[in-house]
């Protein structure tokens, strides 16, 4: 506080302020020599102005030297600081001795102390609250990015749950397709290759543009097209209206796969999964048929999902499970790409 560009407004601002207050509580009336007024008024300013400038000076010391104590810096300083005080009365009381001859110990000499001690309390407790306010406004800023930086590592380990489960699945197929069609697998791995470098341009990035997505699921779902042939059907209705929007990178890779994890795939069984938007959501929706024998789950399907919008949009996703529908909506983000 005491070094503020705008402390010389303040210090007559409150010489002011302290001259009308003794002026109408008549407290000049105590003191026993004859002051012109304008006299009264300037040694007022000045003995404030003598309390800020010292007390600025013993600020800036505290400052440049640490002292290593168990007290507040604001006690060190308070402390200090009544040594100005004791400074200050001195000297007016000494210049007032010697152009008034009146004794140091007189009246008017102990009323210069009790003025002096009462600005310089004052100054300090508007200190005090400045220094706290700004250590409070200090510790939510640390506690605001400490809680940033919570919030992104939670969301890296999220985003990094999707690549081995994926890249598991892709190998098996793999495997499979090897012994089948030379042809048809280095077909697949070209196709593999699109997908994972899809994956890792963007992996550090919290939204994709949904054309990116598309195109990458498009690579994606050839790949279970070869699996699965005609029977698995997947259905793209979105309108190019909304490709602009973005997306959590590899949602609705999850959001296919989890259907076929869940559900038969067979030439009696075909699953049919549909994706059109609808109220500002990409909505993913298949034909219910669980398998006799579920997979064990990963724990990365729709939990990682909902966690991951729990960072990226004020809307939830939306899941709804009927006898025959599994539904999932997942909200569009109109943001710039991070």
């Amino acid at each position: 506080m005491f070094g503020s560009k705008f402390r010389y407004f303040f210090i007559a601002l409150l010489g002011v302020y302290s001259y009308l207050n003794i002026k109408f509580t008549e407290g000049d009336s105590l003191v026993q020599m004859p002051l012109p007024e304008w006299v009264f008024f300037m040694l007022i300013v000045l003995v404030v102005l003598g309390v800020w400038e010292l007390n600025r000076f013993v600020a800036l010391k505290l400052h440049i030297r640490t002292f290593r104590s168990l007290y507040s810096p604001l006690i060190n300083h308070f402390l200090l600081s009544l040594g100005v005080v004791l400074l200050i009365s001195v000297i007016v009381a000494s210049s007032l001795f010697l152009l008034y001859q009146v004794s140091v110990v007189s009246l008017s000499s102990k009323l210069i102390l009790g003025f002096v001690f009462r600005i310089n309390l004052f100054l300090q407790c508007v200190n005090a609250i400045i220094y706290y306010h700004s250590r409070l406004r200090e510790s939510q800023l640390q506690a605001e990015q400490f809680k940033k930086l919570s919030a992104e590592s939670q969301f890296d380990a999220l985003r990094k749950q999707v690549n081995p489960h994926f890249l598991f699945n892709s190998f098996n197929v793999l495997s499979s397709l090897v012994y089948q069609d030379a042809d048809i697998a280095a077909k697949f791995i070209d196709q593999l290759s699109t997908v994972y470098r899809y994956l890792l341009k963007n992996q550090d990035h919290k939204l994709v543009a949904l054309r990116e997505e598309l195109s990458f699921l498009e690579a994606y779902i050839y790949l279970l097209e070869i699996r699965f042939k005609n029977n698995l059907k997947v259905e793209n209705k979105l309108k190019k209206g909304v490709w602009d929007c973005y997306v959590a990178p590899s949602v609705l890779q999850l959001l296919i796969e989890n259907a076929i994890k869940h559900n038969e795939v067979s030439k009696s069984q075909p699953l049919t999964i549909n994706m059109y938007d609808q109220d500002g959501f990409i909505v993913v929706e298949n034909n219910i048929q669980l398998k006799k024998q579920s997979e064990e789950s990963s724990n990365v399907g729709l939990q990682n999902i909902r966690n991951r919008y729990s960072f990226l949009s004020e809307k939830d996703p939306v899941v709804v499970h009927s006898d025959e529908k599994f539904t999932v909506k997942i909200p569009l983000i109109k943001a710039e790409k991070t």
